[in-house]
């Protein structure tokens, strides 16, 4: 490493290395600041009730959207779902919510309305239980 740094210097002139390797530092430092914002910048998830969704969808889709889209989104009947044989309630995009086999889906649209039933929060839910 030294005889390569060693040519480089003999090459350019002690001054213009110098410029060079702070121009370098600063770019670099710059580069590494904006890609730190950019992981802290992380959007918070918007929880929405059925007809919330199905107007955000049309909204986005406009008239052309396909019709099967928007009712997908209505017939979800709550904003929570619990199995009637399980003892948690999860959010619906939950890996545990997706092993619940429709049958057995109880929905509710508050966290207060799972828990008089007898639920608790799932801990994989992320952003479920107040922890």
């Amino acid at each position: 490493m030294q005889h390569i740094l060693e040519k480089i210097k003999s090459a350019i002139s002690g001054d213009v290395f110098v410029v060079l390797v702070i121009i370098f530092v600063g770019i670099s430092s710059f580069c590494l600041g904006r890609l730190s914002v950019i992981e802290s910048r992380k959007m918070p998830i918007q929880m929405l009730s059925p007809r919330q969704g199905a107007a955000v969808a049309e909204s986005i889709l406009g008239e052309e959207a396909e019709q099967s889209v928007v009712p997908e989104v209505a017939n979800l009947g709550g904003q929570y779902v619990a199995s009637k044989k399980g003892t948690k309630y999860h959010f619906p995009w939950c890996g545990g919510a997706a092993r619940i086999s429709e049958e057995n889906k109880i929905w509710f649209n508050s966290k207060e309305e799972a828990e008089k039933a007898g639920y608790t929060p799932a801990g994989n839910c992320k952003g479920l239980s107040d922890k």
